[in-house]
């Protein structure tokens, strides 16, 4: 696509060139925020994550960073919301040497501006 290109800036893990044409592809991930509802949180057993720089012409925002959770069960969890990224960065820091352990992503109700929810994480 003309004025559109993705460009894989950093991941926990070494990518391979498949690796890095499939995470361009985000088409083919489950969106964190139209998944998950203040009444029902997700799990996700982690296993990395991929961070990828967007530039679109067509967008409102030229220039914008996607975040994209790699599950076990093989499915990619993609969000373009730093707060929720800050959040996910600590919780991944501590336990990214130990096993068995479940990410969940839940919404919370904004202090700043109210009717909104934001993403955020927590261990399971």
């Amino acid at each position: 696509m003309e004025g559109y290109s993705v460009k894989i800036i950093d991941a926990s893990f070494d990518l391979t060139a498949r690796d890095k044409v499939r995470f361009k592809a985000f088409d083919d991930m489950y969106q964190l925020d139209t998944l998950v509802t203040p009444e029902e949180p997700l799990l996700i057993d982690v296993t990395g994550y991929v961070i990828a720089e967007v530039h679109n012409e067509k967008s409102d925002n030229k220039d914008y960073t996607k975040f994209i959770i790699v599950g076990k069960d093989g499915n990619n969890y993609i969000t373009g919301s730093e707060p929720f990224w800050n959040q996910f960065r600590d919780v991944y820091s501590d336990m990214r040497e130990e096993e068995g352990w479940q990410l969940k992503v839940y919404k919370r109700e904004s202090k700043n501006y109210k009717g909104k929810q934001f993403l955020t994480c927590t261990v399971a």
